[in-house]
């Protein structure tokens, strides 16, 4: 028998394979065209010999497997683009044919005359729960590390193997197309009540079972290739259908605005498909799948939330020369919402905190914020009364800065005051060791400035969290002028400690996210001083598609806060750095009218009690002659909103304050929804083009104002033909270019 790199086949005595999946050079198995290669090996084996009655799929890692790996995709799309160059036709036909290479090879193990189950054992998502829908069986471990998923819509692109007619041949339609669209992880229960597998049953019986269903005589036919086979939520065109399809069309335009084509690919390839014969079915879902595959969504999003996230979360910026130290304890100076959010986040990766306030009472509030959003965790089943007093054990709440003793990393988060900064900076260095690093959360206190309240500045660095910090999965991590390769070390390894993304930006005021929002909102501020109308404004955002409109955002974060910034920003940089306008609006509204944002409950949108929702201040539209609502092109106030904060991103580069096109990409995402679809705020850029980008900002500056003037980075890259992922590559970012 042939000999597996990938794969191990024990045939026991029942004439039952073991196909047990385990590559030697991974912590995950992924699909690879080695692996594809030897599976294709496999089934032919199965079939081929007599005495294998049916075949077992499971891994022998403690996941089951994280599907394909996706930079074989942008392998494909750097052949397809060079094949492109010389013959169109051809390398269309060319893109077809890899597309469909896993789906085929799986309606191949489906049709091959002999029984299949999959025994999953772990995380099973994308290719992998492909393959295991089409396999004859299913039996699932009955454990919180089992999640199966088809989450390919989250990075642009949409399952292509099978998964978007299998699904709804075996669950009810509308299940089927909510799990398609959002990429939801489904639990082994869900996943069974669902129809989606057979059984669940305790990890030490999966295998046993699995073999089990083959001996009880499991059909080696899936039932859409026998007669008479009846969908499970009734045919397309039926009064169910007709109940479904409208609303289902009407809801993913809802959430989606249109904006990403494989979401909506994958209502057309379940709509059509469900209408014909399977293979036919199948050859439909290829030919969408290769279309998404040469959209520009398809390649920014692989790039920047599968490939770059990927890399970031490694360490990418890591001092490669710095030994990785383990931390053994942290210290949290600060137990506001901030402070004790951070202190949280630590304790749930198992390192010990000490968590200090001015006297007791303050330190234990902030302990309490842990147990409640461990109690929420309780609530939800995703933690235990047990995993509770073992997070509470590791926080100890003091006043007492001697605590902080054998601490290898402080971190700040008291008030935005110099003053008290310094004070709580000299405290905590008193105690700590000279090797210590002592970082701050601040976001608008330039690093090197609080760096001069210590005595040692090259262990000083800054590590700003967003709130809420549980949720929040990015850290900026803030470099002052004099910050040593040991201090951003040790900073990294704990971001990714704590399961979150690293980014590292060079010192400036307000850092690279602060600017990047500041700008969203301050032309939100214009739009409403020219008269459009507020909800415009915010219906604009969303179709756009950010997360949140930039007046709900000034809300959340206080628009009395605004008002201290500018002022401060007036204080530090003069009048001509905040526009005279934005002040006076924000004073109206602060001053004036008494409106704070959500935390009075009065803001640019008013806050009635639950469970009534916030709605659009009415006044809003009494502050300034408004424009008739056929009079504002919608366009370009999405144009503006995304333009304003993209401008700002490349400025960002110009300055070297970022100097890793995956972290402005990256990290404008994740920081604050910066429209996922196009890549992240640069990836914007490079998708329409950088020449076309240019003539964009110069038609709105001329129309809106000098917010929209181009740097002159940008100007040099136009007329260079250049991208930022060419002009600012990575590592690995030649290959990385040439795919997108």
């Amino acid at each position: 028998m042939a000999d597996y790199k990938n794969f191990t086949v024990e045939t026991d005595a029942d004439g039952i394979a073991l196909v047990t999946w385990d590559m030697p050079d991974r912590s995950m198995n992924v699909f690879t065209e080695e692996v594809m290669n030897e599976l294709d090996k496999i089934i032919d084996h199965v079939v081929a010999t007599d005495a294998i009655k049916g075949a077992v799929l499971t891994s022998g890692k403690e996941t089951f497997s994280g599907g394909a790996d996706l930079t074989m995709l942008q392998k494909m799309l750097g052949l397809f683009e060079t094949e492109k160059q010389k013959d169109h036709d051809k390398a269309i036909k060319l893109l077809f044919d890899s597309a469909g290479r896993m789906s085929w090879l799986w309606r191949k193990l489906e049709t091959c005359g002999k029984p299949w189950v999959s025994a999953i054992n772990g995380t099973c998502m994308g290719g992998a729960f492909e393959i295991s829908l089409a396999c004859h069986g299913r039996v699932a471990a009955d454990s919180d590390k089992v999640k199966m998923a088809l989450p390919e819509v989250k990075v642009g692109i949409f399952p292509g193997a099978g998964g978007t007619q299998r699904v709804p041949r075996m669950a009810k339609t509308q299940e089927a197309l909510q799990m398609l669209t959002t990429g939801q992880n489904l639990s082994p229960k869900k996943a069974l009540g669902m129809g989606l597998v057979d059984q669940v049953v305790a990890p030490r019986k999966l295998v046993e079972t699995a073999k089990k269903v083959i001996k009880d005589g499991l059909s080696p036919v899936k039932p859409w290739d026998e007669k008479g086979f009846k969908l499970p939520g009734g045919p397309v065109y039926s009064a169910a259908g007709a109940n479904l399809w409208p609303p289902a069309i009407a809801i993913l335009r809802r959430e989606t605005q249109n904006n990403y084509p494989a979401a909506s690919a994958i209502l057309k390839c379940v709509y059509e498909g469900l209408l014909v014969p399977f293979d036919t079915a199948l050859k439909i879902e290829q030919r969408y799948f290769t279309e998404i595959m040469q959209t520009t969504e398809a390649k920014m999003m692989i790039r920047s939330l599968f490939i770059s996230l990927q890399e970031l979360n490694k360490g990418a910026r890591r001092p490669k020369d710095v030994p990785a130290r383990k931390l053994k304890k942290v210290g949290v100076l600060g137990a506001g919402f901030m402070g004790a959010g951070i202190a949280f986040v630590t304790a749930k990766a198992g390192i010990p905190v000490v968590l200090i306030d001015r006297d007791q009472e303050a330190a234990d509030k902030g302990k309490e914020h842990s147990a409640k959003l461990m109690d929420g965790l309780i609530k939800k089943g995703r933690a235990t009364e047990d995993d509770k007093q073992k997070l509470l054990s590791l926080i100890t709440a003091t006043p007492d800065y001697n605590e902080l003793d054998g601490a290898g990393l402080v971190i700040e988060a008291v008030f935005e005051d110099s003053n008290i900064k310094k004070e709580v900076t000299e405290k905590a260095e008193a105690v700590l060791k000279s090797t210590a690093v002592f970082a701050s959360n601040t976001s608008t206190i330039p690093i090197s400035a609080l760096a001069k309240n210590s005595k040692r500045p090259k262990n000083f660095i800054g590590i700003h969290f967003f709130s809420p910090v549980d949720k929040m999965m990015l850290v900026e991590i803030i470099m002052g002028k004099r910050t040593g390769d040991k201090a951003l070390a040790m900073a990294m390894d704990y971001v990714r400690a704590i399961k979150k993304t690293p980014i590292v930006v060079n010192d400036t005021r307000g850092f690279y996210v602060n600017r990047c929002v500041l700008r969203y909102m301050q032309e939100a501020y214009s739009m409403l001083i020219e008269g459009v109308p507020a909800p415009m404004i915010e219906n604009g955002a969303k179709m756009a598609g950010m997360p949140v409109g930039p007046l709900a955002l000034t809300d959340e974060t206080a628009i009395d806060l605004a008002q201290k910034i500018m002022k401060q920003t007036i204080r530090d940089l003069g009048e001509k750095a905040v526009d005279p306008r934005h002040m006076e609006l924000i004073d109206t509204m602060v001053d004036k009218h008494g409106r704070h944002g959500r935390k009075n409950a009065k803001g640019f949108y008013d806050y009635p009690a639950k469970p009534a929702k916030k709605h659009l201040w009415a006044g809003l539209k009494d502050l300034f002659p408004q424009k008739p609502a056929e009079e504002v092109d919608i366009e370009e106030v999405k144009q503006r909103l995304l333009v304003t904060i993209a401008l700002e991103a490349a400025r960002v580069m110009e300055e070297g304050i970022v100097t890793d096109p995956r972290e402005a990409d990256v990290g404008s995402i994740l920081a604050f929804g910066f429209a996922p679809y196009t890549g992240g705020a640069l990836s914007y850029i490079d998708g329409m083009g950088v020449e076309n980008f240019v003539a964009l900002s110069k038609r709105l500056q001329k129309k809106y104002g000098k917010q929209f003037k181009a740097p002159k980075l940008l100007l040099d890259m136009a007329e260079k033909g250049e991208t930022f992922y060419e002009r600012f590559a990575p590592e690995g970012g030649a290959e990385m270019q040439k795919a997108a």
